[in-house]
């Protein structure tokens, strides 16, 4: 640590050396570990509300940026006032907001799922932690706005401390999902946070007081040496340059969220990493070593986002490394991104304003994925326009300085290349999407991807005409098919809870619903086999032996539950006496499943059952005890599960449901995590009896498109489990279900699905 000097207005007897450096990069870290710890902590504390659904992580991080904003602005007009009155007016605000601990879901009703979802989560983070959040925010800004006007030798560049508050948000981020959420539960997390907040509360009033006694300055007016740039005025041009440099990294890094989640698994843990990605960003450039890193990320950007390009054609298991390479695609692009705002950042003089253009850029930026895309798209198309948004925007010179002049040449081969270069990727561009074929390429359509990745090599340093040739290697590989999906009516539809797919496979004869790359279920296209339940609903499935043993076991008149409407196959193992109902939280797959245009299973099979719209554990709490003979609970075969419904006080809400001998179907088939542990460790918590089937399909059963599954089946005690396997003619194929030491049973306040994550998610 260097020496300091106390300045000539210093009071007299105050002290020479005063650690004013690590206090405040201290201050910076803690109020920006508290910053990012509470996002996936209170989005875990969300989790009974709304599920699993990315969309609830994205409509939070815009809320996050939004009140960001609302921080960074509130320092930037602290600023206009005395020193002593910022100090006193910051720790008053601080101390206020804290009467608001500890944080906690604040109660506002029903939770909305229709279209107002989003709005309805905002209102209900602002109303929970909105007064602490906003109060931690505006302290990275004011903190640093402080330290530039104290005697330390580095106030006339304050920006290193922005990398330790991003060092602290990636710490926070990542503390949880690999440290807290294993470990501890729901309320010493929030008791945790609220330590940390009153800490942080005290150190500000500390920082304050010392800079007072340690002689108040004024803070540097010139550029700082790593910003020779920052000299020139601050224009409303070089303002919006910010506001754009800034917004689509935050844009992208939503974008990612839903591209991965959509396409590989949506789980709180790969939501914290595009953030992590995107925060790791901001710690390169704002480093010592910052220029360096942009150049890198500059010189490799090129290449990241052609790699992504190439990655719209993945298909099967290559989906998970490409989903998972634009987390490094994000990174790459952020760097480069950043690294072009902070080389622009304007003196400390203007610390407050820089940051609060780049906060807005942050908002403009996540209000485009998070409220706008899925309005507007069937699908995730912001990720790709984005991605193009970017390489208009990285300063990325020619390959070599020949090729730069070829582009600005005046003589014949310098105008063709600038005319025909547009045309000739057009055409590559539309050739190659409609005839390219991944498996089984052909010579010439190799070669057409060659050249047309070779021109987009050739434009590097041509910011238009890069972007042009991305956009159409984009199409080829991957963009027509989707924009071909999206003309047919109610081919694919999206919602808050995600992008369905609606497809006809020709080799199987069937109609099938996708969410992202997940079956939801199929129904055969022949008249003749269209009530015939598929997929993971087969005769012979767990679901199907119960199903069609419910009028021996409880009657004509059985009374069925099901957690998890899909296309609505299960509705055909009904008899007309028989009771149904059916819990949905998304208002969109019940207009698809209830479309006999769409799917014909419920109109054709049970068209009188009655389906609950909303979140099915709230829903069935409602219902009167012993309501159900049987409750099939099928919201976990998606990558998405909805961590609530397989918690102890869910467990016990399905039990209260069920009559004396009624059996609980649980469906565990999940191509990322094994959740046979967790349900055996929540029977034995809440004295159910477990068994497990299996189902693998013959080969002439998988020309039916019946597919594996696990259905695991609870009951209250023994004699009803034997009951139930000895009906079903086939009990020796019910076994007990594995359990494990280190999985114990989730609860509302403590659930870890780090030790039952599948590596690399691949199927059972």
């Amino acid at each position: 640590m260097h020496a300091m000097t106390a300045p000539e207005d210093a009071a007299p007897g105050i002290a020479t050396r005063l650690p004013i450096r690590p206090l405040f990069t201290g201050i910076v870290f803690l109020g920006s570990f508290l910053l990012f710890l509470i996002q996936p902590l209170f989005a875990r504390a969300v989790l009974p509300v709304l599920g699993g659904s990315p969309s609830v992580w994205n409509t939070a991080m815009l809320f996050y940026q939004a009140t960001l904003l609302l921080g960074y602005g509130y320092a930037h007009v602290l600023q206009r006032f005395p020193f002593r009155v910022q100090a006193i007016t910051h720790v008053g605000v601080l101390a206020v907001a804290a009467l608001t601990l500890p944080i906690g879901i604040a109660s506002l009703g029903g939770a909305d799922t229709g279209n107002a979802a989003a709005f309805w989560l905002l209102q209900l983070l602002a109303m929970s932690i909105g007064p602490v959040f906003f109060a931690v925010s505006a302290q990275a800004p004011l903190m640093q706005a402080w330290f530039a006007r104290s005697p330390d030798p580095a106030a006339a560049s304050p920006y290193f401390l922005y990398s330790a508050s991003n060092a602290g948000s990636l710490l926070g981020l990542l503390a949880y999902p690999f440290v807290l959420e294993p470990f501890t539960g729901l309320p010493f997390q929030q008791n945790f946070w609220s330590v940390g907040y009153l800490a942080l509360l005290g150190l500000v009033a500390l920082g304050g007081v010392m800079v007072v006694k340690s002689g108040v300055r004024a803070p540097a007016t010139a550029p700082d040496t790593v910003s020779e740039r920052g000299a020139r005025p601050v224009t409303w041009g070089r303002r919006l340059h910010w506001v754009l440099l800034a917004a689509v990294p935050s844009g992208l890094m939503l974008s990612t969220t839903t591209h991965i989640t959509t396409d590989i698994m949506a789980m709180p843990l790969l939501w914290v990493l595009p953030l992590a990605a995107y925060l790791i960003s901001f710690i390169l450039v704002f480093s010592a070593r910052g220029a360096l890193a942009t150049r890198l990320a500059i010189a490799i950007s090129p290449a990241a986002l052609m790699f992504s390009a190439l990655g719209m054609l993945a298909v099967g298991q290559a989906t998970t490394f490409y989903g998972l390479a634009s987390l490094l695609t994000l990174l790459v692009v952020a760097t480069a991104l950043h690294g072009t705002l902070a080389a622009d950042r304007p003196p400390a003089g203007k610390l407050t304003e820089f940051y609060l253009w780049m906060s807005a850029g942050g908002v403009v930026g996540g209000l485009f994925p998070a409220l706008i895309a899925p309005q507007l798209f069937d699908w995730v198309y912001e990720h790709p326009i984005l991605l193009l948004a970017a390489a208009l925007l990285i300063p990325m010179p020619p390959l070599r300085k020949w090729i730069g002049d070829l582009w600005k040449g005046k003589g014949l081969a310098s105008r063709a290349l600038r005319i025909l270069t547009p045309v000739v990727t057009l055409i590559l561009g539309w050739w190659l999407g409609a005839s390219f074929n991944i498996v089984d390429p052909t010579l010439l359509q190799t070669l057409g991807l060659l050249a047309l990745v070779g021109l987009g090599i050739l434009a590097i340093g041509r910011p238009i005409m890069f972007t042009w040739t991305l956009a159409m290697l984009m199409l080829a590989l991957g963009g027509w098919q989707q924009i071909d999906i999206s003309t047919i009516e109610k081919a694919r539809q999206r919602s808050f809870f995600g992008v369905y797919t609606i497809q006809n496979s020709k080799s199987t004869q069937t109609r099938r619903l996708l969410h992202g790359t997940t079956l939801h279920g199929a129904q055969s296209l022949d008249p003749a086999k269209s009530r015939m339940p598929l997929t993971y609903y087969a005769p012979e499935s767990g679901v199907g032996l119960a199903m069609r043993t419910a009028p021996s076991l409880f009657g004509a008149n059985a009374r069925i539950g099901v957690v998890g409407l899909g296309t609505g196959s299960l509705s055909c193992y009904a008899t007309p006496s028989e009771n149904w109902t059916i819990f949905e939280i998304d208002p969109l797959m019940v207009e698809l499943a209830t479309d006999p245009a769409v799917f014909s299973f419920i109109s054709q099979c049970k068209p009188d059952v009655r389906i609950v719209l909303g979140d099915a554990r709230l829903k069935l709490a409602e219902e009167p005890a012993s309501r159900f003979d049987i409750l099939a609970v099928d919201a976990f075969s998606s990558d998405a599960i909805p961590l609530h419904l397989l918690t102890k006080e869910a467990f016990e809400t399905y039990r209260r449901t069920l009559s004396p001998n009624g059996v609980l179907l649980v469906h565990v088939s999940n191509r990322f995590m094994d959740l046979r542990p967790v349900v055996a460790a929540l029977a034995r918590d809440i004295g159910m009896t477990a068994r497990m089937r299996t189902y693998v399909p013959s080969d002439a059963d998988k020309m039916e498109s019946y597919n594996p599954s696990i259905w695991i089946a609870l009951t209250r005690d023994d004699a009803a489990m034997t009951r139930f396997t000895e009906a079903t003619a086939d009990s020796a194929d019910w076994l007990p279900v594995p359990a494990r030491d280190d999985v114990p049973a989730w609860t509302d306040e403590f659930a870890s699905v780090l030790p039952v994550l599948k590596i690399f998610g691949f199927e059972q």
